[in-house]
Parts: structure tokens; C-alpha cells; sequence
């Protein structure tokens, strides 16, 4: 008998063009489609077969979508589970693999395209800038439906100084940018706010911290809203080591001359 399988496929920020071809793929070879229509964007369907149920998984809590994993553990069913952005981020995937174990399915995940990544592109900053920012920090605001751990709060977090992508929060902007401030972010520090981005109805602003919250709440913004914030997304770019003629890997040889300027001597 054929075994189930389940594929958490990663649908990427919204526009349909930033599927993976490995995305495609297993939405294109499954019986099943389950995909949340209030995440999504519509355009994913198009590539799943004629033939194929399609499952709207905004109307269902966890115990709906199991019956549809019960059914391919039976029957030998291929579902393509769609999530928006990248199922290792807030995707409430670890719960379903766990079920699907339970239930003797194969398994697989499909990375996707990250809203901060997207954000990134839109905006066209690299968010690590040499001797600025060498970090990222994915996180969110505590206090919403679930608690943080101890030592993840985002004032403690926003002690490092580098850039911050702090997702699901915009419905507590006023919060959000007291504990930033308080994690000693200067009022000046350079954010962006990103309404559904690679969506037809993007929005992108920017703003300095001190303006985060009042900006937030001037356009209305509540939910598929992320946070940047941090030196870098204003910062002018230095040189990398990486290409410089005195840097050397094992396909490339350095000068001589700016060798020496790379270690901070004189060249010849």
C-alpha cells in the first residue's frame, strides 16, 4: 500500500512568482490542496492539478486539517499544505509533523521566502552592513496570545543594536516601540513598516523610531504587518573583505600590495 505523505510547502511573502520550483512541484503532484485563503495568495492554486480537493484551511482549526491527515494516512493521499512565508517561522508546523508521525506519514518541508527577506528587496538594503550590523533578530513583541520565554523579551533582545525584524506586533505599535527605545535604540533609528509586501496592495514606509507607533496607527495597521529597525537600513555600505584583491580563498589568490592594506600595513 502506498504510504501518505504530507508536504508543508512554504508559499513565500504573496506574490505567486516567488514559489520555489520545488514548491510547485509538490503542489502540482497532490491529491489534496490545503491552503489558508486569508495568508495566501490565490495564485498558488493554479498550479495543482485538476483533479485535486481544495481545502481552505482559514475556516478550520488544528482538529479539521488532522481529518484530511487521518484520510491520506488511510487511503495513501499526498497533501500539499501551504503556509505563507517560510514554514520554520511562525507556521504552527511542529504540532502537525507531530500528528503526522502519530499517524505513519511521510513528511516534507519546503522552504520558502521570508516576509523580511522580501521586505529587504522592496526596500533594496543588504540588513547586515559591515562594522554596522553583522545580525539579524527574527522575533516578536511578548504579551499577545503566546507568552515569549523568559529572557526574549524584546527590550533585552533590542540591547544588541543590530537589525531587528520583529514580526506580529503592529496591533501594539505603541509597545513595540517603548521597548526598542527602552532596549536603547536611539528616537533616530531608521524603521520601515511593512504593510503585505510583494502583495498588489503593498505598503512600505519608513519612519525613525520615534514616529514608529503614530505612523503605524495614522495608516491603520493591525495584522501582516512587519517591523524593521535597526542602523543598517540607512547605513552607506563599506568595503567587504570578501572582494577585496587582498582577500584570498582557495580559488583565488590576494595581492600582495593590498594584502598588506587589508591587515593594516604598508604596501610596498
Amino acid at each position: 500500500m502506498t504510504v501518505g505523505k504530507v508536504t508543508f510547502v512554504g508559499a513565500g511573502p504573496g506574490a505567486p512568482d516567488l514559489l520555489t520550483l520545488r514548491a510547485v512541484a509538490a503542489i502540482s503532484a497532490a491529491d489534496v490542496v490545503i491552503w489558508a485563503s486569508s495568508l495566501v495568495d490565490p495564485g498558488v492554486l493554479m498550479h495543482a492539478r485538476a483533479v485535486a480537493e481544495i481545502v481552505d484551511s482559514a475556516l478550520l482549526p488544528l482538529e479539521g486539517v488532522l481529518a484530511y491527515y487521518q484520510r491520506a494516512s488511510a487511503a495513501g493521499l499526498r497533501i500539499a499544505r501551504v503556509h505563507s512565508g517560510d514554514p520554520a517561522l511562525w507556521g504552527a508546523v511542529q504540532e502537525q509533523l507531530d500528528r503526522c508521525l502519530e499517524l505513519g506519514l511521510a513528511t516534507e518541508i519546503v522552504p520558502g521566502v521570508s516576509s523580511f527577506t522580501a521586505v529587504a528587496a522592496s526596500i533594496g538594503r543588504e540588513l547586515t552592513i559591515p562594522e554596522v550590523a553583522q545580525s539579524v533578530i527574527l522575533t516578536r513583541l511578548g504579551g499577545g496570545k503566546t507568552p515569549m520565554p523568559p529572557g526574549e523579551e524584546l527590550a533585552g533582545l533590542a540591547r544588541h543594536g543590530t537589525t531587528m525584524a520583529v514580526f506580529l506586533s503592529a496591533a501594539r505599535s505603541g509597545q513595540l516601540q517603548q521597548e526598542l527605545l527602552a532596549g536603547g535604540y536611539p528616537p533616530g533609528t531608521p524603521c520601515v513598516i511593512a504593510y503585505r509586501v510583494t502583495w498588489p496592495d503593498e505598503l512600505v514606509l519608513r519612519c525613525e523610531l520615534a514616529d514608529l507607533a503614530a505612523t503605524v496607527k495614522a495608516h491603520r495597521l493591525w495584522k501582516h504587518t512587519l517591523v524593521l529597525a535597526g542602523p543598517a537600513l540607512s547605513a552607506g555600505g563599506t568595503r567587504s573583505h570578501l572582494y577585496h584583491p587582498g582577500h584570498f580563498h582557495e580559488y583565488r589568490k590576494a595581492d600582495h600590495a593590498a594584502r598588506q592594506v587589508l591587515r593594516g600595513g604598508q604596501g610596498p
